[in-house]
C-alpha cells in the first residue's frame, strides 16, 4: 500500500492502496463492484453556490463503464444563470479523483464530483470549476509555480437555548464540552469530511457566542490544510453540504452568514495560501520571507478591492470588516496581527527543540516544520463564491510576481502594530 494511503478516511483510498490523483476508471469499477456500492451520484456546482445531484442506480458493469467514460447530459440554463435557454444543453464529466462514498445515503453510494463540458466536448469556458483551473494554469506557466491554498471556514450553528454551561459573550474561543454544546457536531462533520476526501488541519470552537431569550448561537471553525486551488475550492464546497446535512439530521441550523449581530464576532473564510515549486514551499528564504511571498502579497493587496467582488458578495459582508472585531480594515499587511488584510501567522521559523524541550525522556530527532509558512487573505467570507476567489488569488499571485515595483509596494504597506 502506498504509505499516503495508510490513514487516509477515504474508503477508496484505503481500498485500492493509492491517492486519489491516481484514481482511473477501471479502480473505480473495481471498487464498486467489489464493495458492492449500489448508485452513483454525479455532483456538481450551481449558480448558487450549492452542489447539484444526478442520481444513477448501477445495474451492471456495463452502464457503470458507460457512465464514468460518457458523463450525462444537463439543463445548463437551470443550473447556472448565464446560460441561454435556447441552447442549454452541457455535458457532466466525472473527475474520478473526487470519488468518495456518500456518508448520508442509507444506500451504499459513490458521490463524484463532474466539471462541465460544452456541445464541442470543451470546458465550459465560463463555469466555475474550469476557471479557477485556467487562472492557475496561467500563474504555473508563466512562474512555474504551483499555488496551494487552504481555508478557515467559520459558521454559527442556532438552537434552542440551554442555560446549562453558559458561555459568555465573544469569550468561545476553544471552549470544551460542556461548555461547548456542538463539539460533536463538529467532530462528526470533520469525520465525514476527511471521508469525502477532505484535507483536514483542525477544528475548534470559534470566538462568537449569541444569546437571545429563546436562541442561542455558537461559532465553530474548520480549517483545512494546503492544497492546489482546484482542490482546495471543491473540498470547501463539500465541506458546507456536510455541515448542512448533519445540521439537519440534528434539528439545528447552520450559518455561514459573514455577521448576525452587530457586536458579536462574524464569520469569515480566511483563506491561506503559499507558493510551491518541485515540492517545496518557496514562501521562506533564510530566516524569514522571500521575495516571492512578499511579491505575492503586493499582488493580494493590490487588487484587493477587485478580490472583495468574489470574497464579499453580500451587503452584510461589510458589516463585518470593522474595527475590534479581528476583522481587517485597511489594505495592508504584517506579521500575526489579525487587524491586515493579509497576515503573516507564525510559521515555525527560528524555532526549535520546542517538542524535545516540552519531552525531555526523548531522544528523537526533531523534524522540519518551516515548509508551513503561508501567508492569509483575510477579508473573504462566508457568501464568497469560492471557485473565483481562488482564481482571482491566483491572477493577483501572478500580478504581484510580474508587479515591477512589487518589492516596494509590499514595504511601504506593511505594518508592525494592532490598527
Amino acid at each position: 500500500m502506498n504509505h499516503t494511503a495508510e490513514m487516509n478516511r477515504n474508503k477508496l483510498v484505503q481500498f485500492l492502496g493509492k491517492p486519489p490523483e491516481e484514481f482511473t476508471r477501471q479502480d473505480l469499477i473495481k471498487f464498486i463492484q467489489e464493495t458492492k456500492i449500489e448508485m452513483v451520484n454525479f455532483r456538481y456546482l450551481g449558480g448558487d453556490g450549492r452542489l447539484k445531484t444526478l442520481n444513477f442506480v448501477i445495474a451492471s458493469k456495463a452502464q457503470l463503464d458507460r457512465l464514468l467514460s460518457m458523463g450525462e447530459r444537463v439543463d445548463g440554463s437551470s443550473l447556472l444563470p448565464y446560460i441561454n435557454a435556447a441552447s442549454s444543453d452541457l455535458y457532466v464529466i466525472p473527475r474520478y479523483k473526487t470519488a468518495y462514498v456518500n456518508p448520508f445515503s442509507p444506500i451504499p453510494t459513490v458521490d463524484i464530483l463532474c466539471s462541465y463540458y460544452t456541445k464541442e466536448g470543451i470546458p465550459l469556458p465560463s463555469s466555475p470549476e474550469n476557471i479557477v483551473r485556467k487562472a492557475h494554469e496561467v500563474l504555473n506557466r508563466s512562474t512555474g509555480l504551483t499555488l496551494e491554498a487552504m481555508g478557515e471556514l467559520e459558521y454559527y450553528v442556532s438552537y434552542h437555548r440551554q442555560h446549562f454551561y453558559p458561555t459568555v459573550a465573544q469569550k468561545g474561543y476553544q471552549e470544551s464540552s460542556p461548555f461547548s454544546k456542538w463539539e460533536e457536531l463538529r467532530c462528526e462533520a470533520m469525520q465525514a469530511i476527511a471521508q469525502a476526501g477532505g484535507r483536514i488541519k483542525y477544528g475548534h470552537q470559534e470566538v462568537g457566542h449569541i444569546c437571545e431569550e429563546d436562541q442561542e448561537m455558537e461559532q465553530h471553525e474548520i480549517e483545512f490544510l494546503p492544497v492546489p486551488v482546484e482542490d482546495a475550492a471543491d473540498q470547501i464546497v463539500v465541506a458546507r453540504w456536510i455541515l448542512r446535512m448533519i445540521a439537519y439530521k440534528h434539528g439545528v441550523t447552520i450559518s455561514f452568514a459573514p455577521k448576525i449581530a452587530v457586536g458579536h464576532a462574524g464569520s469569515g473564510l480566511h483563506i491561506h495560501t503559499r507558493l510551491v515549486k518541485d515540492g517545496n514551499n518557496t514562501m521562506i528564504e533564510g530566516s524569514g520571507l522571500s521575495d516571492i511571498a512578499r511579491k505575492a502579497i503586493a499582488g493580494y493587496l493590490s487588487l484587493a478591492p477587485s478580490l472583495t467582488a468574489f470574497g464579499n458578495t453580500v451587503p452584510i459582508s461589510f458589516l463585518r470588516l470593522v474595527p475590534h472585531q479581528e476583522a481587517p480594515t485597511n489594505i495592508c499587511w504584517g506579521h500575526r496581527t489579525r487587524s491586515t488584510l493579509v497576515r503573516v501567522p507564525l510559521g515555525w521559523l527560528n524555532v526549535k527543540d520546542m517538542v524535545r524541550d516540552a519531552n525531555p525522556q526523548t531522544s528523537e530527532e526533531s523534524l522540519e516544520f518551516s515548509d508551513s509558512q503561508t501567508v492569509e487573505f483575510r477579508c473573504p467570507d462566508g457568501s464568497a463564491n469560492i471557485h473565483l476567489l481562488l482564481a482571482g488569488l491566483a491572477v493577483a499571485a501572478r500580478h504581484g510576481l510580474e508587479m515591477k515595483d512589487a518589492l516596494e509596494l509590499a514595504d511601504k504597506l506593511r505594518v508592525d502594530v494592532d490598527i
